[in-house]
């Protein structure tokens, strides 16, 4: 694997691992690597430093044995704020993509997705709006199901 620096045409930094240079130039010809900011597929390779391999080094001393740390009283949670300009770009497109491939069927949700389940009607993509409780029993069910944020267009 190789890892690149990338640059876009309106001048984004991100970075890449590809298979080895030949994968990158092939993707990047066929417009298959885009921009997480803002989805251009103009990538090149961007000015990087040179990895430098350093000597052996020296084992380690051996330290004793820790406890483990007492674990939390409550899982961590993501603070609120403002969601970084390329998680928005990204569910901008995932939002495009689901509008092009896959159905809308509104507050019809779970039970669409029901009767998807028990063979009642064609199995497709599909995307709505469902309650916390109608995702639950969903789930109950052993239908799985997906939750994405549902970001503005990136049209308007």
């Amino acid at each position: 694997m190789i890892h690149y620096q990338l640059r876009c045409s309106q001048d984004h930094g991100f970075d890449g691992w590809f298979k080895d240079s030949a994968a990158f130039e092939k993707l990047a010809a066929a417009g298959m690597v885009d921009c997480p900011v803002c989805g251009d597929t103009r990538a090149r390779r961007d000015l990087m430093a040179p990895a430098i391999a350093k000597g052996r080094a020296e084992p380690a001393p051996a330290r004793p044995p820790q406890e483990a740390p007492e674990p939390a009283a409550e899982a961590p949670t993501a603070t609120a704020g403002p969601m970084p300009a390329q998680i928005v770009a990204l569910l901008q497109r995932m939002r495009a993509e689901i509008e092009k491939n896959c159905d809308h069927v509104g507050r019809d949700f779970a039970e669409e997705a029901r009767r998807m389940h028990r063979g009642e009607s064609e199995r497709r993509g599909i995307y709505g709006e469902a309650t916390s409780e109608e995702a639950e029993s969903l789930a109950d069910e052993g239908i799985e199901i997906g939750q994405i944020p549902w970001v503005p267009r990136a049209d308007g």
